[in-house]
């Protein structure tokens, strides 16, 4: 089982950057696709981003294209979270997630079975 804790949250102001972190220990580091989610209270966890365990072909979702990157660095066992030109709507709870090794990266939580504890980004208007 991977654990993965994540970081960077904080408050911000609308049009602000922030750069969150995903450090993963157990398993094999590169060897699974990891993503991104976030939450609001209420609602179900949005995909944010995927990073597919070859690095080829990341993707990101419609609501964040153009301002958010995934990125990952193999040799601190981290992945990353570059937000750009956030906007109150972005506000959440963002948890960073991991599949089984070898898997394809999704855009479905359901299909991750590692979790991180969640990080608070809170942009204001």
């Amino acid at each position: 089982q991977v654990q993965l804790v994540e970081s960077g949250g904080g408050l911000v102001q609308t049009g602000d950057s922030l750069r969150l972190s995903c450090v993963a220990s157990g398993g094999v580091f590169g060897t699974y696709p990891m993503a991104w989610f976030r939450q609001t209270p209420g609602k179900e966890r949005e995909f944010v981003a995927v990073f597919p365990w070859r690095g080829i072909s990341t993707n990101v979702a419609d609501s964040v294209k153009g301002r958010f990157t995934v990125s990952r660095v193999n040799a601190k066992n981290t992945l990353y979270l570059q937000m750009n030109n956030l906007t109150p709507d972005d506000t959440a709870v963002y948890y960073c997630a991991a599949r089984s090794s070898w898997t394809t990266g999704t855009s479905d939580s359901r299909d991750y079975n590692s979790w991180g504890q969640g990080t608070q980004v809170t942009v204001s208007s």
